[in-house]
C-alpha cells in the first residue's frame, strides 16, 4: 500500500461549519453561507489563497456551534466563484481538493481558524474494487431510469472513466443520505469498504424507487379508469337524452315519485318525501348522502299509510278461538270479549259518522273515535300472557307483532335515531308496523316492567305518547321526521309485576291480573295441549304413545309447583325423551306411560303434599297460605317455657307477620282474666312462635287469628281443632 502526497505538514486555514452540505474531494457544489462566522471565514479565505476548510457540524439544529460540536475530519475546498446577496449572505461555487484532519483550533472568534494536516488516501485497485465500481454504475443507471434526480454534470463525470477514488467521491455526493452517513464516507479511507457501503446505499434507493413507481403506476391506472368510466357514463347519458330515453338515475327518480304518489301518505309526509326526492335528483350518484336519502324514501313509501286488515269483529268466532287456545282464564277471556265488543260498537259508530258526512270531506284524525284503553296483562311467568296476545290477533284476523322491551335502555329504540347519525333507523314501533304491513296490527309490548333507563334516556317515557289513545294519532319518530298514525293499532302489554312500571305509564294501561293456574287447570292444559305437543316434538306418535291421567296428575302434584306451566312442560318433555330412548334401544312399538313409569323417569318426588295433623294438638293451629303457585297449608306452632317475659319469633318471618305476633301477645295479655291466666303470667315465661319451612320467606297480614289461636292454646293447654 502506497501513500499519496508524501508526508503531511500542518497548515493553517479558516474553517466554515456547514449543516449538511459536505463537498467531497474532486467534486463541485454551490454552497450558501449566511451565518456571520461563515461569511467572515469565506472572506478571509478569499483574501488568502481562496481556500477554506469545510467541516460538518454534529447537530444541524445548532445555529452557533462551538469547535467541540464539529467533526474532526473535513475537506479543503477551493472557492471558484462568489456571489454576494442583499443581506450579506454569500453563494459560492466551491471545488473539493483533499481530505484534511483538524489538529487544533487556533481561534474561534470572529471566525474559526484551525491547524490541519492533509490525510493521505490509500490506494487499492484490486478486482473486487473494479467489480464494485461496475455494480454501482449499473445500479445508478437503474435509479436514473426509475426517476432519481441527478445533476447532469455529476452523471457525466461518473460515467466518463474517472479514477476509482474520484468515482467513490462523486457517488457519495449524489446519494440521498443523512449527514452522519456522509461523514462516515468522508472519514472512511479504505476504498473497498467505502464502495461496499455506497453499493448498499444505492441498492436501497433503487428498491424504494421501484416501490414508488409501482404505487404510482397503480394509482395512475385507477385514476385513469375512474376518469374513463366517468367520461363514458356522461357520454352515455348525453346519447340517451339525445335519443329521448331516460337514464338509469332518471328511471329511479321517476319510480320513487310514482311510489310516493301511490303510498297514500298524509299531506305533510308526502310534501316531505317530494322535497327529499328533489334533493336526490339534483345530487350526484357518487355523493355518500344520496344512499341515506334513498333509504329514507324507501322507509316512507314502504310504510302502510292506508293499508289495514279488515276490521269486522266476529264475537262468537273470537270466543271460540280463545277457548281453543287457552284452558281456564275465564274472567280474562270475558274481559277480552267485552273489549272486542266495545271495539265493534266503536267501528259501527265510526262508519255511521262517515256516512252522515254529506260533503265527503276527510275526517280529522284528532276527532276520530278513539280505541278503547290499552290492555296490560300482569301475572307470574308461564301463565300464557304472550300466547293470549297471539290468540287475540287470530280472533281479530289481524297481523301480530311482538317486541320485547326487557333490558332496553336507549330511548332511540322506541323513537328511532336522528338521520344525522350513520346507520340511523326508525324505532321499534315503526319497524313493527312496517313488518306487519298493515296500520292496525295487534302490537304486543312484552316485559314492559323490565325497561331500564340511564344517560341515554328513559324508554318508558318515550312509550307515553305511543300508548296514549288521545295523542298516538300523530306519533313522532325521530328518523321519519313526520307524524304516523298509531290510533288503529291494538296495543297489548305484559308484565310480571306492576311496581317497576312508572305511574304515568301505568295510568294509560288497563290492568288485567292473571292468577296462577290451579291444579285442575294445569291437568287439563297438559292433557289437551302439552302432552300432544311434546310427543310430536320428540319424534313420537300420539297413536303409539299414551299418558294415563293418573301419571299426568302425579307430574302436576309431585314434580311441579309453579304459577304457570313451563316447568310442567319441561317435565313432560323429559318423560318423552326417556320414552324415545326406550323405543330405539328396546325396539318398543307402543307405550302407555303409567305412574310407575313417571317415578322411574323423573326420580323421587320433588314436592310433597302438606297434610293436617292426625289429632288435635295444643299450641298448633292450621292456617292457609297464598303463593303464586296457588294455596297451601301453613302451621303456626307456639311453645311456652319458663323465662323472663321474652317473645321469640322464628321461621323467616316478614315485618308485618312479626307485628302480628306482637299484636297477638298484646291481645292475650289484655284479656288474661277471660282466658283464666295469672295477671303477671308473661313475666315468668318465654313464648316461642315458629312457622315451619324456615327457608321460605313468609309475610302478610292474614295470619293474625291463626297466631292468636295457637298462642291461647299453648297458654291454656286447650287443643285446637285441627280441621279449623
Amino acid at each position: 500500500m502506497k501513500l499519496l502526497g508524501g508526508t503531511p505538514k500542518p497548515l493553517l486555514y479558516p474553517v466554515v461549519a456547514v449543516r449538511d452540505g459536505i463537498v467531497f474531494p474532486s467534486t463541485e457544489n454551490v454552497l450558501l453561507f449566511g451565518r456571520e462566522k461563515s461569511v467572515l471565514a469565506v472572506n478571509e479565505g478569499m483574501a488568502r489563497d481562496a481556500e477554506v476548510i469545510v467541516v460538518l457540524q454534529k447537530n444541524a439544529n445548532i445555529n452557533n456551534p462551538s469547535d467541540a460540536e464539529l467533526y474532526n475530519v473535513g475537506v479543503l475546498v477551493h472557492i471558484e466563484k462568489v456571489l454576494k446577496g442583499e443581506r450579506g449572505e454569500i453563494s459560492a461555487l466551491v471545488k473539493g481538493k483533499r481530505r484534511v484532519k483538524i489538529l487544533s483550533y487556533t481561534k474561534s472568534e470572529p471566525y474559526f481558524e484551525a491547524k490541519v494536516e492533509v490525510i493521505a488516501e490509500q490506494k487499492n485497485e484490486g478486482e473486487e474494487v473494479q467489480a464494485l465500481v461496475k455494480h454501482i454504475t449499473n445500479e445508478l443507471k437503474k435509479a436514473v431510469n426509475l426517476g432519481k434526480s441527478v445533476d447532469f454534470v455529476f452523471l457525466m463525470n461518473i460515467m466518463s472513466g474517472v479514477s476509482t477514488h474520484d468515482f467513490a467521491d462523486h457517488v457519495a455526493t449524489i446519494l440521498d443520505i443523512k449527514g452522519d452517513v456522509r461523514q462516515y464516507l468522508l472519514e472512511e479511507l479504505n476504498l473497498k469498504k467505502r464502495l461496499e457501503k455506497e453499493a448498499e446505499l444505492i441498492s436501497n434507493e433503487v428498491k424504494i424507487l421501484e416501490l414508488e413507481k409501482n404505487i404510482s403506476a397503480k394509482t395512475q391506472e385507477k385514476f385513469e379508469k375512474g376518469m374513463k368510466d366517468a367520461v363514458l357514463r356522461e357520454k352515455m347519458r348525453t346519447i340517451e337524452r339525445e335519443l329521448g330515453e331516460d337514464t338509469k338515475e332518471d328511471k329511479e327518480i321517476r319510480e320513487l315519485r310514482e311510489q310516493i304518489r301511490k303510498a297514500g301518505m298524509e299531506k305533510e309526509a308526502e310534501k316531505k318525501a317530494l322535497k327529499e326526492l328533489k334533493r336526490l335528483a339534483q345530487m350526484s350518484q357518487y355523493n355518500p348522502e344520496s344512499s341515506y336519502i334513498r333509504t329514507y324514501l324507501e322507509w316512507l313509501v314502504e310504510l302502510p299509510w292506508q293499508n289495514q286488515s279488515p276490521t269486522d269483529v266476529d264475537i262468537k268466532k273470537a270466543e271460540k278461538i280463545l277457548n281453543e287456545d287457552h284452558f281456564g282464564l275465564k274472567k280474562i277471556k270475558e274481559r277480552i270479549i267485552e273489549y272486542l265488543a266495545v271495539m265493534k260498537l266503536k267501528e259501527i259508530q265510526s262508519k255511521k259518522n262517515i256516512d252522515e258526512k254529506s260533503t265527503g270531506e276527510k275526517i280529522d284524525r284528532k276527532y276520530k273515535e278513539k280505541q278503547p284503553t290499552i290492555l296490560c296483562f300482569v301475572g307470574p311467568p308461564g301463565v300464557g300472557k304472550t300466547s293470549l296476545g297471539r290468540s287475540i290477533a287470530r280472533a281479530l284476523n289481524r297481523k301480530f307483532v311482538k317486541i320485547s322491551l326487557g333490558g332496553i335502555r336507549d330511548e332511540a329504540e322506541i323513537r328511532g335515531h336522528r338521520r344525522t347519525y350513520v346507520g340511523a333507523l326508525p324505532g321499534r314501533m315503526i319497524q313493527g308496523i312496517k313488518q306487519a304491513g298493515t296500520k292496525n296490527p295487534v302490537f304486543m309490548l312484552d316485559e314492559i316492567d323490565k325497561i331500564g333507563h340511564d344517560y341515554r334516556g328513559d324508554p318508558s317515557s318515550a312509550l307515553l305518547e305511543a300508548l296514549d289513545p288521545e295523542q298516538n294519532h300523530s306519533f313522532s319518530d325521530h328518523y321519519l321526521e313526520v307524524d304516523f298514525d298509531l290510533s288503529d293499532v291494538m296495543f297489548v302489554t305484559t308484565a310480571n309485576v306492576l311496581d317497576t312500571i312508572p305511574d304515568a305509564l301505568r295510568d294509560r294501561l288497563e290492568i288485567i291480573h292473571f292468577p296462577g293456574y290451579i291444579e285442575d287447570e294445569k291437568f287439563n292444559i297438559a292433557k289437551n295441549y302439552l302432552v300432544k305437543k311434546q310427543i310430536k316434538a320428540h319424534g313420537l306418535d300420539t297413536k303409539h304413545v299414551k299418558m294415563t291421567e293418573n301419571a299426568l296428575k302425579m307430574i302436576v302434584r309431585r314434580y311441579t309447583r309453579e304459577a304457570g306451566v313451563r316447568e310442567l312442560e319441561r317435565q313432560i318433555a323429559t318423560v318423552c325423551r326417556k320414552v324415545a330412548r326406550d323405543f330405539i334401544e328396546n325396539n318398543i312399538k307402543s307405550k302407555a306411560i303409567s305412574t310407575s313409569d313417571v317415578s322411574k323417569y323423573l326420580g323421587p318426588f320433588k314436592y310433597a303434599a302438606t297434610l293436617i295433623e292426625l289429632e288435635n294438638t295444643v299450641g298448633i293451629s292450621t292456617g292457609l297460605a297464598w303463593t303464586q303457585a296457588g294455596g297451601d297449608i301453613l302451621f303456626i306452632e307456639v311453645a311456652v317455657m319458663p323465662g323472663k317475659g321474652t317473645l321469640t319469633l322464628t321461621g323467616h318471618l316478614g315485618d308485618v307477620m312479626k307485628e302480628s305476633c306482637q299484636a297477638a301477645l298484646s291481645y292475650v295479655r289484655s284479656r288474661w282474666e277471660a282466658f283464666g291466666l295469672q295477671r303477671e303470667f308473661f313475666s315468668t315465661m318465654e313464648i316461642h312462635v315458629h312457622v315451619p319451612e324456615g327457608a321460605v320467606p313468609k309475610d302478610g297480614p292474614s295470619a293474625g287469628i291463626a297466631i292468636t289461636t295457637a298462642m291461647i292454646s299453648a297458654l291454656t293447654k286447650i287443643a285446637v281443632n285441627r280441621e279449623l
